[in-house]
């Protein structure tokens, strides 16, 4: 039967206007289920949820606020409180899976998978939520793909983490040293400054610090970096050994 749209109006229907009618509002309704169907699909693939850790505990609950887009929060207390959490022990059990999740997320970039990035780099963050290169890569993304709401979340995470850090210090002595609570993050900020790093040494004089010598173009610089807490999340670690 070839379905006709018909115009609404209160005369009375034959029978075949009738069977027309019911016809060709079955295929709509079929039709229309069947975009909601697809379109959720394609939407899950492109923009899947980063899943927040089910611990009750303060970086967990952080997590749902900053995915809310509520991202006016303390982000040096937001950092320090993954080490707190149980959280950081599962992320260091799943530190292969993160790796993992990390190389595909730059083989991706190389083709300009966008969907195939956010699915990695929101895997990323589901594991570890402080990670700058996780949340830079993916606002980026999604500033290319037009997605002007998402690129702002992201990116105001990612640059409230990096101020947590080089706003707390100048970097130039131990005793003004930026404070860090993993050694990915003092890569991450010497990437930023377009620094290649040379050596690597413990400095005590003004606390306790990594001393990174580097080059930024023919010009040799030490940076250091507070790193009490990366030592006390590595005590955490070994307690469950």
């Amino acid at each position: 039967m070839q379905c006709h749209i018909l115009n609404y109006n209160f005369k009375k229907l034959s029978i075949f206007e009738e069977q027309n009618r019911s016809f060709c509002m079955k295929n709509l309704t079929f039709f229309f289920i069947a975009f909601l169907l697809i379109n959720g699909r394609l939407t899950a693939q492109t923009n899947p949820e980063v899943i927040a850790p089910a611990f009750d505990d303060s970086y967990s609950k952080t997590i749902k606020l900053l995915e809310a887009g509520e991202t006016d929060i303390n982000y040096r207390a937001f950092r320090e409180s993954f080490i707190e959490s149980k959280q950081f022990l599962a992320a260091s059990q799943q530190y292969k899976i993160f790796d993992s999740l990390k190389k595909e997320m730059y083989k991706q970039m190389g083709k300009s998978d966008y969907p195939a990035i956010i699915k990695a780099t929101k895997g990323m963050l589901s594991i570890d939520y402080t990670s700058m290169i996780a949340h830079k890569i993916l606002q980026q993304t999604y500033k290319i793909m037009g997605d002007s709401l998402n690129w702002k979340k992201y990116h105001d995470i990612e640059f409230g983490l990096l101020r947590s850090i080089v706003k707390n210090g100048d970097g130039k002595t131990c005793e003004t040293a930026w404070p860090v609570i993993q050694i990915e993050e003092e890569y991450f900020i010497l990437d930023m400054l377009d620094a290649t790093f040379k050596k690597q040494s413990i400095d005590n004089s003004g606390g306790l610090c990594d001393k990174m010598e580097v080059k930024e173009g023919r010009k040799k610089k030490t940076y250091y970096f507070e790193v009490s807490k990366v030592f006390e999340g590595y005590k955490k670690l070994e307690k469950t050994d």
